[in-house]
């Protein structure tokens, strides 16, 4: 039996937003002023991203000051830039959880410690990287 020809299931057509309809340069241009918004957003909202924004900062312009190759410089500064990624997304999965209930439910709380880990793991990520990169640099270890 085929499902497709069955009159009993209903197909649900999905909405289609306004920024799926933009092509081009448009739609580029849409993109980035969304991602500019979230940023602001996030910074407004969200203590945890203030936090690790200004920890950043001051992660970059110490990489930069620092004798290291230029590629180093890179990865130590790519790695705090990932834990700002993680942040945003941790707080996505938890406003999507909020915006559907604020009751408490045991998958919503799985939700939201799964992207707290995500966040913890993120940082040991970039803390190791930097103990790796500079501690024989500045530690002689014989």
């Amino acid at each position: 039996m085929n499902n497709i020809d069955d009159p009993a299931i209903e197909t649900e057509v999905m909405p289609v937003s306004e920024f799926k309809s933009k092509s081009g340069l448009k739609r580029i241009m849409s993109a980035f002023f969304y991602s500019v918004d979230g940023l602001i957003e996030a910074w407004r909202i969200e203590h945890a991203f203030r936090q690790e924004l200004i920890l950043f900062i001051v992660a970059a312009v110490i990489a930069l000051c620092l004798p290291v190759t230029a590629f180093e410089k890179l990865i130590l500064i790519g790695v705090f830039v990932e834990v700002l990624i993680v942040e945003l997304l941790n707080s996505a999965v938890e406003a999507v959880v909020d915006r559907v209930s604020l009751e408490r439910n045991p998958l919503s709380k799985n939700a939201k410690d799964f992207g707290s880990a995500a966040v913890l793991l993120s940082i040991s990520l970039a803390l190791a990287t930097w103990a790796v990169i500079l501690i024989p640099k500045f530690v002689h270890l014989s």
